[in-house]
């Protein structure tokens, strides 16, 4: 549990509070004291206070408290960059301290439909292939979580550039208009023009950059005004209401395949629309790989048939 003390102690490195530094970059990490005191355990009012003690320690603000939102300043991003990079190297070292005694451990980053539509079927080869290795599965839909240094590998979704990170793609990927058997008998559908008129499922306010409704629909040609949509933050929960008759999600054929396979969804129309975005295996370039990483990595790149 974080200790706040009300003064800066100046340290033997000519350091502000170490809790002021931790308050700090949790907060520039999440852009929001909630989330920061969250992962610190503590209040969002100690940890703005921290944030303010260092400010007033440095001479210059590091945040703009915005309505609603904080944006670092420049200098602000200069000292949350350096923090950010002595962290990872001191997490490093400690991992690499512990990790000489320890079991194989490789960590991967995934959303949840990621996990449960792609991953989840194939990894039973790895472990029956590799019964030394752990794998901790970090499993959420935010991007911001994926950014721990505790995590080895990421598989994301992008085109491919993500900041410090290597990258090398796993598949590109074809999306489809997809619902259950018993809607699509309800309905008459014919032609891709008959699907602005259905309820339709979508996905927003994640941070991943998902193909809207609205993008599908221009791409195959069908002009459109006002659309019944429904919204939704979690891919997996979309499919799930599509599966239950609820309307039509957008389909991206390497996730929904084992649902087709099952009939647990159809495809409603023969429109298709290669992906705008791929599908990536990514690390961070600021520390090297463990050997049991490269090995699910290597592994991951061999699933993409």
């Amino acid at each position: 549990m974080l200790v706040l003390h009300s003064t800066m102690v100046r340290r033997h490195y000519s350091l502000p509070s170490l809790n002021a530094l931790a308050a700090f970059e949790a907060s520039a990490r999440h852009l929001s004291l909630t989330r920061a005191a969250g992962e610190l355990n503590v209040t969002p009012g100690a940890v703005s206070k921290q944030v303010k003690l260092l400010e007033d320690e440095i001479g210059r603000p590091l945040f703009l408290r915005l309505h609603r939102a904080m944006q670092l300043t420049a200098e602000g991003e200069m000292v949350y960059r350096s923090l950010r990079e002595a962290f990872e190297r001191i997490s490093t070292s400690l991992l690499s301290v512990r990790g000489a005694h320890a079991v194989r451990i490789v960590s991967i980053g995934m959303t949840n439909a990621i996990a449960q539509l792609w991953l989840m079927p194939r990894i039973g080869k790895f472990w029956d292939a590799h019964a030394d290795i752990i794998i901790d599965h970090m499993i959420s839909d935010r991007v911001q979580d994926f950014s721990r240094p505790d995590v080895d590998l990421r598989i994301r979704y992008g085109d491919g550039n993500w900041p410090e990170e290597s990258s090398v793609k796993l598949f590109d990927d074809t999306i489809v208009a997809v619902a259950s058997p018993k809607f699509i008998k309800r309905h008459r559908i014919s032609k891709p023009g008959d699907l602005a008129g259905l309820p339709l499922l979508a996905i927003e306010g994640i941070d991943w950059p998902w193909t809207t409704w609205a993008d599908f629909l221009r791409d195959v040609g069908v002009p459109h005004r006002k659309l019944g949509v429904h919204r939704f933050n979690s891919y997996v929960i979309a499919l799930q209401a599509a599966q239950s008759g609820q309307g039509v999600a957008l389909g991206w054929c390497s996730l929904v395949k084992p649902l087709l396979a099952q009939r647990k969804l159809a495809q409603v129309t023969d429109a298709m629309l290669p992906a705008p975005h791929s599908f990536y295996v990514t690390w961070s370039l600021r520390r090297p790989l463990s050997p049991e990483a490269v090995i699910l990595r290597d592994w991951l790149m061999t699933q993409t048939a």
